[in-house]
């Protein structure tokens, strides 16, 4: 792990981008505390080995099925599909989808241990924390370490999003939802360290997919809803971020999620206490 040394910094952003409902300002000043985090996001590989040791079942096998965007499937899945949400047609709800079989029952993780575990829901995410002996970050510390040290810049490595036209992050380019021209070389996740890290050494801050954080997304949470069910704080967007729909990969936005929740493009890292 990456132990970064607490101090001050400017949280938040009242740029004219930031999605409306989403609480990413106003700037204000913020102290963290010293704290070990995980310099990549948690692998598949890594999730198997907490899978061996305690047979846990996420709640996507539980369930029996979770979200994949439409074009990963195979054909023969797509075949089987059913339902779709209304509001987000491109999503697939695929029986069969879970952490070991990102796409459904007929993909595999085997070609991508290096990936980052997806279809993980908060509570298994807090699962595996338990079982390493870690937890998951807060928002304040997500962002003070995805800034890297800079004041704020948009993304990890400044404000310009691909300098001198390189690509740094793993997101969406074309027209989506129907075409991913895969600029940056992906159409789905890609290594956990396929792009340089930030300067305090940690890789993907923005991008591949959401990290789970522990806060609620909303600290005035609804009372009506039980705890277990309030909304989660996630960061960093995904793959499928593109301007015209998400731009959740600048280092101030974020979004949630319930805690149970899964889709091919929900993931995590790990932090500690020094």
């Amino acid at each position: 792990m990456v132990k970064l040394t607490g101090g001050t910094f400017l949280i938040g952003t009242e740029d004219s981008d930031a999605n409306k409902g989403d609480q990413e300002g106003p700037i204000r000043v913020v102290n963290v505390e010293s704290f070990y985090i995980d310099p990549t996001l948690v692998t598949n590989q890594q999730f198997l080995e907490f899978i061996k040791d305690t047979n846990y079942l996420t709640d996507a096998e539980r369930y029996g099925w979770s979200f994949v965007f439409y074009n990963l499937l195979s054909v023969e899945t797509a075949k089987s599909v059913t339902q779709r949400p209304a509001d987000t047609p491109w999503w697939r709800v695929v029986e069969g989808a879970d952490w070991a079989h990102p796409e459904g029952p007929d993909s595999s993780i085997q070609d991508r241990l290096n990936h980052p575990a997806v279809h993980i829901s908060w509570n298994d995410a807090i699962a595996y924390c338990t079982w390493s002996g870690k937890r998951l970050l807060t928002e304040a510390e997500w962002e003070y370490a995805a800034r890297g040290g800079l004041v704020q810049k948009r993304y990890p490595w400044g404000d310009e999003l691909t300098p001198n036209g390189k690509h740094l992050c793993n997101i969406w380019q074309g027209d989506f939802p129907i075409e991913n021209t895969q600029d940056d070389g992906y159409n789905s996740t890609c290594p956990v360290d396929a792009f340089p890290s930030n300067d305090f050494g940690i890789f993907s801050m923005v991008r591949n997919t959401w990290e789970w954080c522990d806060n609620f997304f909303d600290h005035s949470t609804d009372t009506s809803i039980t705890q277990e069910h309030q909304p989660r704080a996630i960061r960093g967007g995904s793959y499928l971020c593109h301007e015209s729909y998400c731009n959740r990969y600048r280092v101030t936005a974020r979004s949630y999620n319930t805690p149970d929740s899964s889709s091919g493009n929900m993931g995590f890292r790990c932090a500690r206490n020094t």
